[in-house]
């Protein structure tokens, strides 16, 4: 008999296998055929550039060739789920998309569509291209909705459970966790681990955790981002809830080996279960900012934000801080509704500190100019307020949803024609 077979597959492979014709995948053309549909090297190349200018920039060969890879395997699912959706007759309208993408621009940008537009092109990207994303995104959803989401049932009894539980573990911390999620098969997961830990490396060297979770991640969670919301750990598989719990906010770790395959955890915030945190208070706040003219030298702007920061502290309070604002020759804007929490890190204690007239220290720099956050008011929250019956049921339905999306595209690819150039 030949050498021992040591395969643990399943698949009866020899320990010694003779690859017939080229074994170089890096050498084939990043293009595909799906099912009659053409992806071509310029798709590739215009998501690939998304996820490059998320990074600034910093992506090294080896990484680039293995990113080209996997936006490939990407866009194939995602010409697979509009396909799917257009099976059954599930159309997504140009005028859908773009709504969609107005809303992308002014939320993630702070632009208008036609601002974000020309920062695509300038990145090498196009706005066709993230269109064509946000249309898969919406296909799927549909789809879900239509074939899968009236097939999940949660009963009654596993929402009051859940709720008893809930307020049994009051004071104890939930956390806010942001997931890149991708299926590995025995076969597969030495290489969607040698992945993830290229995806880990690019994120701690500054790379966008959303963008990333947008291309890559296989979740349903992809569209937002990978937020998971806030979480309990008991509702995580044992995998993840114990690398969670060892986590500290802004922290990101993996990959995590979970039923089916890998995750990376990225720890948004976290907060005790229905105990009120001072976080969720209300700010009523004053913006006041101070630019500085183009080629002004380091030692006149250290004059003037010295000048800057001593007018501030003389504002007697809110009530006097659009006239001083104005004879300062500073600009002054109000926010109203400004959770703490949705504050830089470094401010939210701060502000915490902060009396009603009292203004942060100074922040910015030369370029973008400085301001400082003047408190006008403060709505502390009560008590922590428990989920209602509906969003709990809606958490477990949408846990359930995602396992069976991640078994239909299995399915859409399992049953596609796919030939590659």
């Amino acid at each position: 008999m030949d050498e021992a077979n040591n395969d643990t597959s399943g698949l009866d492979l020899p320990a010694n296998i003779s690859l017939l014709g080229n074994s170089n995948p890096n050498e084939r053309k990043p293009t595909a055929v799906v099912n009659g549909q053409v992806i071509t090297g310029t798709d590739v190349d215009q998501r690939v550039a998304l996820v490059v200018a998320a990074n600034k920039g910093k992506i090294s060969e080896e990484e680039m060739q293995r990113l080209r890879a996997q936006v490939l395997r990407n866009l194939i699912d995602e010409t697979l789920e509009i396909q799917a959706a257009k099976a059954q007759e599930i159309e997504v309208s140009a005028a859908q998309v773009d709504e969609t993408y107005k809303r992308v621009a002014q939320q993630n940008f702070g632009q208008s569509p036609a601002a974000l537009d020309a920062h695509l092109e300038s990145i090498g990207s196009s706005p066709a291209s993230l269109k064509r994303q946000i249309l898969g995104e919406m296909a799927w959803q549909q789809l879900l909705r239509r074939n899968v989401s009236p097939f999940v049932n949660v009963s009654s009894e596993e929402v009051n459970e859940m709720l008893a539980r809930l307020n049994a573990s009051r004071g104890t911390e939930e956390y806010r966790l942001g997931e890149i999620y991708m299926a590995a098969t025995p076969t597969t997961q030495a290489q969607v681990e040698a992945n993830m830990r290229k995806i880990i490396e690019q994120l701690r060297s500054g790379g966008s955790f959303v963008a990333y979770a947008r291309q890559f991640s296989e979740a349903s969670t992809a569209a937002v981002g990978g937020d998971l919301g806030f979480v309990r750990l008991e509702t995580l598989p044992a995998e993840l809830a114990a690398a969670a719990r060892e986590m500290q906010p802004g922290q990101v770790i993996g990959p995590i080996a979970n039923s089916g395959g890998y995750s990376i955890l990225y720890l948004i915030d976290k907060k005790a279960i229905l105990s009120a945190d001072p976080r969720d208070a209300t700010l009523s706040l004053k913006q006041i900012s101070l630019n500085f003219p183009k080629g002004t030298s380091k030692a006149d702007a250290t004059k003037r934000l010295e000048t800057f920061t001593q007018q501030v502290q003389a504002i007697k309070g809110c009530g006097d801080a659009e006239a001083s604002a104005a004879k300062i020759g500073a600009d002054i804007v109000s926010n109203d509704n400004i959770r703490v929490r949705a504050l830089p890190e470094q401010l939210q204690q701060i502000m915490l500190n902060l009396q009603i007239g009292q203004s942060t220290p100074p922040f910015g720099s030369v370029e973008e100019g400085v301001r400082v956050l003047m408190l006008c008011g403060r709505d502390d929250p009560q008590t922590g307020d428990a989920p209602s019956f509906d969003q709990v049921m809606s958490q477990l339905e949408n846990e359930r949803i995602d396992k069976r999306a991640q078994r239909y595209l299995r399915d859409l690819r399992n049953d596609a024609y796919i030939v590659y150039n």
